[in-house]
């Protein structure tokens, strides 16, 4: 499998990292400043990965085009307050990006978390080092599953579409990846169940990140 593929993009959240607690706050910090009922974790967790006025339409019912900005300016307000002290990326992360950079693959995450948010985890966490390409939420026009980011970090590493895999937990990134023409691997550490994805073409299912890496580098 190494030599299947040069560079390996990721997805973020539930793929890399849990953010789910900090994404429960700052969602329920949105529908309160809103005078909305909160909404239990189990039904925002759900939502992770969505862009932020589909998550608030997913969540409300309703398509007020007002009230979604409103809800994406407000949580994002809190996001810069707490959203990275309450992500924590998973344990087998470190090991399994230095063992995957160490077999000369290169790196990159395509999120619609934004990019600065990114950073400041890696940066925490000192893998930033590792990562050649980020693209977050504020460098598209057009959110996952429209593959437009995913395109934009094959060019910036200069990889062609037979040479990348992306990785992700979610139908979103299953469709971006579908959408794109590229190879997918479905990674089980968040929501999403393997039997999920059964109208998509995923090269693999891995229970988290540490097989994921096993697998490619077999």
């Amino acid at each position: 499998m190494p030599g299947k593929f040069d560079s390996i993009i990721f997805d973020f959240d539930y793929t890399l990292a849990d953010s789910s607690k900090g994404v429960v706050e700052c969602v329920n910090y949105a529908l309160a400043g809103l005078n909305l009922p909160l909404e239990k974790p189990s039904i925002i967790h759900e939502t992770i990965g969505y862009p932020l006025e589909d998550t608030y339409q997913k969540l409300t019912g309703e398509n007020n085009s007002e009230k979604r900005r409103e809800f994406q300016r407000l949580f994002i307000r809190r996001a810069d307050e707490v959203m990275a002290g309450l992500t924590i990326l998973y344990p087998c992360v470190p090991e399994s990006l230095r063992a995957l950079a160490e077999h000369g693959l290169r790196l990159g995450i395509v999120s619609g978390k934004f990019r600065y948010r990114i950073h400041d985890i890696l940066k925490r966490d000192h893998l930033l080092d590792f990562i050649e390409v980020v693209i977050g939420g504020e460098d598209v026009t057009r959110p996952k599953p429209d593959p437009a980011g995913l395109f934009s970090a094959m060019e910036r590493m200069s990889t062609p579409k037979p040479r990348v895999l992306f990785v992700g937990d979610s139908l979103v990134d299953a469709e971006t990846a579908m959408r794109g023409g590229v190879a997918f691997a479905a990674v089980l550490s968040g929501v999403t169940k393997k039997e999920a994805f059964a109208n998509y073409p995923a090269l693999n299912f891995s229970a988290d990140l540490k097989d994921m890496t096993e697998w490619i580098l077999r």
